[in-house]
């Protein structure tokens, strides 16, 4: 491990700890980690590999918290979209980064003008939310680029959700969908001896990150929470363009 800097041990203890945040109680800000874990192992196409190890460990320990505010129904109609997402990111990680990010940007921004729209002037849309774009744009986005947050953080917004079933759902959504990702990535030699080791030595971190979103999480309102996820969404979007 001696070839990692410092400066990119700091940048990965500083990504686990959003991460851990994110999972047990503000969702949206795990999505910073993305650009940040790009900077500490400088290639955008291998950091992802690097970070999904962390994602899975933060997922697993939010879900000691979580576990049973899910609803099966609404995950499972996602279910469909979301595995079609799968396979097209699959294909789509040979492609150059320049390309992928961008449009990823692009369906995260329409999605949120569509539930700006539904929030504030719903008589304009059709009732009804159907599913499917919601997860077939996550399943793609998260693949590629581990940033389908802004997508589903939209998604589970739209349905009305008290903050602990959102917290539920989606913890439990990218338990499952993180998992799938990894026999892909190791079909393209996204994970090495050294990111494992890496992220390892990062659990700790990844620990306390859960915690302290928890304890956030009990100190703030349903209101600030979802302003909180709205902000996080446009911010993270920005990132992407970037």
């Amino acid at each position: 491990m001696a070839e990692i800097a410092a400066w990119q041990w700091a940048l990965g203890a500083l990504c686990a700890f959003f991460v851990g945040v994110a999972k047990s109680g503000v969702p949206g800000l795990g999505m910073v980690t993305v650009p940040l874990m790009i900077l500490a192992v400088g290639d955008a196409r291998a950091s992802v590999g690097w970070l999904l190890p962390i994602l899975v460990t933060a997922d697993f320990c939010a879900l000691y918290f979580w576990r049973r505010h899910a609803d099966a129904k609404l995950l499972l109609r996602l279910a469909p979209s979301v595995m079609l997402g799968l396979v097209a990111g699959g294909f789509a990680l040979g492609l150059s980064e320049r390309y992928i990010r961008p449009l990823i940007a692009t369906i995260v921004v329409a999605m949120l003008v569509v539930y700006l729209v539904r929030r504030f002037r719903p008589t304009w849309l059709p009732s009804g939310l159907h599913p499917a774009p919601y997860g077939f744009a996550g399943g793609f986005s998260t693949t590629v680029a581990n940033a389908a947050g802004p997508v589903m953080n939209l998604y589970m917004l739209s349905m009305h959700l008290t903050k602990e079933q959102f917290m539920g759902n989606t913890v439990w959504f990218f338990l499952v969908i993180n998992l799938c990702k990894v026999p892909v990535y190791t079909y393209h030699g996204l994970f090495t001896r050294t990111s494992l080791g890496f992220d390892a030595m990062l659990i700790p971190v990844v620990l306390l990150g859960t915690l302290t979103g928890r304890w956030l999480f009990l100190h703030i309102s349903q209101a600030v929470f979802e302003g909180f996820v709205i902000v996080t969404v446009v911010v993270s979007t920005f990132l992407l363009f970037r």
